[in-house]
């Protein structure tokens, strides 16, 4: 046989290959006559020997072990001299298995750093028995290959409160002699108590102050299992600061004295009432919901029923947000709140007369365009030439909605069968990859993969916590909801066409449904998402959690903007690209954006630049082109309009809002480009979500200053929504765990359920903000229902 030591290479590659011998050779053997010593021991006694090459010590040890009862042994080893040679082998023989350790013991760190350890203790697993009580023998055998004699102390002792009762607490010294913040905890048996090899079997985590693992029955047959508790070697392992260490990483390193001492208690988990009360409590809230909404549909239809009994017809009933039209006599049509406030009234908040029904088809006929008429509106290609028609000074929903309304249906369900083209693709990989990483979790037992709140984690079944899942349900069954109430609006509205009602044909804002139903498309597929983000929360599958909530604010900004721009409103494809490139962003953030300065750098250049094209997208309404000549015409406009006459904008209302959004978007580019959050994601998000808050004040302002009013129950779904998402974002910010930090730490967020002993501030957010949701479509969808029967040459786009 042929040794080669390989020394001081970074990479090398044994080969080998079979070789036949077709001849007998002699071999000399070689004979090491060694002493072999056989010692009775008790437990409790110190055994002080010396160990050399020359001789091989046994100690023999025998205990009465019962069948209803576990106890633990413990073997300690202290290495008194001759540190620096050949370690000491400590070989343990049980009846069913063979345990073995060399002192120093050497644990690795990170970078391959090596910590020696003189003082080692180790915990025996006990041997499974079928008699009531029977005794058993193990043996120590320690030997060494130093040819100079080496000092050690061994003592072999019992356990005291080795076994844990429920809700009792148990104050636990590691297996290891030394002191960090950073422990590994795990559930296992047999025992595996170094550092190198804890995660060998079992669950296991890490931790600095506090932890949590569920066990389960069916994991442990044998109705019993080890609590091993390890001191890590560095404290890197949980987030611990970087200590200075030597650059050669095979050299050893002093650990020091490294112990901690802490509390174990174990608890019952809850039972299977707790899980049925979880999911009745879940399907109660939000079945009460559909409830309510029968109840106003009934409600609605008993009133018009009252209102105008003769000419109330089934087909004609509404839902909590629907205004039902009513037949006249003369074929002719109005709501019956427009009946009743007519009879009542003779002026309205708009400042003009109430039209009579015979009054609204003449007046159709006389004018399309505004009142107050200007140059613009004599020329004769006023309704030709979109350009003169979108430069006029003061704009109404008429100027913006003249495109066949058949082609403008089938442009707008495009999002619908966009986003749920979109959807099937998306998700299907998802579910694939998160049922791999809960696969992962189960076979390894590493629990550090995912970022559960430990204390609040109620596994069933392959998932790890059960209520985390479960709590996305509404966002499911409420967007099912909305695409219901949706669905009975848009046959509503057909009716009303079919029969040539005037006030669905010429009055209110114009009604187009594909985005609505896109909405509640995303909403559903937001808590699809979220549950499958949940099933393994961690930092690389984030994005499944708010790609629809991209999704969800881009749509709802398009749905405001379509409402008094029905014409010039973006195309499906125009607008998921954009949100695709959203999604892109997402994904490189999460990928390069934690202290990458080129990435922030290019990230804030584009978010500007693209505020920018779009606040003049928006204040041109599309009159205006991106080519060679653009700047040009910018400079012309400067001299023309700030230095020649220094006139004001031509748009005041719009330059308004434009100003303001210009100064939010900026401000937070540079918040990024400063602070450059770990959360990129939710960065992104927030970005989303202030563009959408700021538009909708606007919109809500200059609907007021426009002279009309919010009914009853916009008003009411309006207040609803805000106090329910000041309650959500309460308990968003709880933060109860975070991957932006080790699993170690984020432990240390971990709290107990607070609701049912079930759910957690994380469920309740799902629960509010699901709702909150729900309740912000729900305004989209009638915020503008009060001009129902108003022309829209008399309604103004701002």
């Amino acid at each position: 046989m042929l040794t080669r030591r390989v020394s001081e290479l970074s990479d090398f590659r044994v080969s080998y290959r079979r070789i036949e011998c077709r001849w007998f050779c002699c071999v000399e053997t070689w004979h090491w006559i060694k002493t072999i010593v056989q010692k009775d021991a008790e437990f409790d006694a110190n055994y002080n020997d010396m160990v050399t090459s020359e001789n091989q010590t046994i100690y023999a040890f025998n205990h009465t072990i019962s069948r209803n009862k576990t106890e633990g042994v413990r073997v300690s080893v202290d290495v008194l001299s001759n540190k620096s040679e050949s370690p000491i082998l400590f070989v343990v023989r049980q009846k069913q298995g063979v345990l073995s350790f060399q002192v120093p013991l050497i644990l690795r760190g990170l970078y391959q750093r090596k910590y020696p350890y003189y003082d080692v203790g180790r915990t025996l697993c006990q041997p499974p028995t079928r008699a009531a009580s029977e005794t058993q023998y193990f043996f120590v055998d320690v030997s060494t290959l130093s040819s100079q004699g080496t000092n050690y102390q061994l003592r072999v002792s019992r356990v005291e409160s080795f076994t844990l009762q429920n809700s009792a607490s148990l104050h636990h010294h590691p297996n290891l002699s030394f002191f960090s913040p950073s422990l590994t905890v795990s559930i296992q048996c047999p025992i595996y108590d170094l550092d190198n090899n804890v995660a060998f079997i079992g669950m296991y985590q890490t931790m600095t102050k506090k932890g949590a693992i569920t066990v389960q029955r069916k994991d442990f047959p044998s109705n019993s299992f080890y609590v091993v508790v390890v001191v890590k070697t560095e404290d890197e392992a949980c987030g611990g600061p970087l200590r200075f260490y030597p650059l050669r990483p095979d050299q050893l390193i002093d650990a020091g004295n490294r112990s901690k001492a802490l509390d174990v208690m174990v608890s019952p988990a809850i039972n299977l009432e707790a899980y049925v009360m979880g999911m009745l409590f879940c399907l109660g809230i939000f079945f009460s919901f559909y409830l309510l909404t029968l109840l106003c549909v009934c409600l609605e239809r008993r009133r018009n029923v009252f209102l105008n009994p003769a000419d109330m017809s089934p087909a004609e009933t509404g839902n909590p947000a629907t205004i039902i039209s009513s037949s006249a006599d003369n074929g002719s049509t109005m709501s019956s709140e427009a009946i009743t406030d007519s009879a009542t009234s003779t002026d309205n908040n708009y400042g003009y007369m109430e039209r009579s029904l015979e009054s609204v088809a003449r007046s159709r006929q006389e004018s399309l365009s505004s009142i107050e008429e200007d140059d613009y509106d004599t020329l004769d290609d006023i309704h030709s030439d979109k350009n003169i028609v979108r430069t006029k000074k003061f704009l109404y929903v008429a100027d913006l909605a003249r495109k066949d309304k058949r082609i403008l249906s089938k442009k707008y369900q495009i999002y619908f069968w966009n986003i749920a083209t979109i959807a099937v693709f998306y998700a299907l990989p998802v579910v694939q990859l998160v049922i791999t990483y809960q696969t992962v979790v189960n076979v390894t037992g590493n629990q550090d993969i995912c970022y559960y709140n430990f204390l609040c984690a109620h596994p069933l079944g392959a998932l790890s916590a059960f209520n985390n899942i479960l709590s996305n349900l509404g966002y499911v069954m409420l967007g099912l909801l909305f695409l219901l109430i949706v669905l009975k609006r848009d046959l509503a509205q057909n009716r009303a066409l079919e029969r040539h009602d005037v006030n669905a044909l010429e009055c209110g804002i114009p009604k187009h449904f594909g985005l609505f139903y896109a909405m509640g498309t995303a909403l559903m597929m937001e808590g699809l998402l979220s549950a499958c983000y949940h099933v393994c929360p961690n930092y690389t599958n984030f994005q499944f959690d708010t790609s629809f909530m991209y999704m969800i604010a881009g749509l709802c900004m398009l749905k405001l903007y379509q409402k008094r721009h029905p014409d010039i409103n973006a195309s499906a494809y125009t607008a998921y690209a954009c949100l695709a490139a959203v999604i892109f962003f997402s994904v490189l953030g999460v990928v390069f954006g934690r202290d990458n300065t080129a990435f922030w750098i290019v990230f804030s250049v584009i978010h500007i630049l693209a505020t920018l094209l779009l606040s003049t997208q928006l204040y041109y309404m599309g009159r205006w082109r991106l080519n060679a000549g653009i700047m040009r015409r910018i400079v012309y406009v400067i001299y023309t309009d700030c230095i020649r006459q220094c006139s004001g904008p031509m748009y005041i209302d719009r330059m308004v809002l434009l100003v303001m959004g210009n100064i939010v978007n900026w401000s937070l580019a540079a918040y990024g480009l400063i602070q450059r959050p770990n959360d990129f994601a939710s960065y992104l998000l927030a970005i989303a979500i202030c563009n959408l808050l700021l538009y909708f004040a606007f919109y809500i302002i200059m609907k007021l200053r426009s002279g009309e009013r919010i009914k009853c129950l916009a008003l009411v779904c309006i207040l609803f929504t805000a106090v329910v998402w000041g309650f959500a974002l309460y308990f968003f910010f709880q933060g109860l765990s975070t991957w932006q930090k080790t699993p170690a730490e984020s432990r240390e967020h971990n709290r107990d359920c607070i609701l049912l002993s079930f759910f957690d501030d994380h469920d309740i957010w799902h629960f509010l903000s699901s709702i909150a949701m729900f309740g912000s479509f729900l305004v989209l969808l009638t915020m503008d229902d009060d001009l129902d029967t108003v022309q829209r040459d008399k309604i103004y786009v701002f």
